[in-house]
């Protein structure tokens, strides 16, 4: 830039931060939706498989790592 303007810093975008990271070959971790009320009606077979994580989906990854890492 030289107009002599700073380049301004971009920022992470913490709601993005709260809920997904980056794993260490740069895929999107993120959690498993439906496990965080009405639980009773749930079987114990569902809601123990929504507990484990899962990988973002190929079309969403790059507008989230882009989010994560701004």
């Amino acid at each position: 830039m030289g107009d002599g303007s700073p380049e301004v810093k971009k920022k992470t975008k913490k709601a993005a931060a709260k809920r997904f990271r980056l794993t260490g070959t740069g895929r999107v971790r993120r959690r498993k939706a439906y496990k965080s009320h009405i639980l009773t009606k749930k079987t114990a077979k569902r809601k123990r498989h929504l507990r484990k994580g899962a990988i973002a989906s190929h079309a969403d990854e790059r507008r989230l790592r882009d989010l994560l890492t701004a």
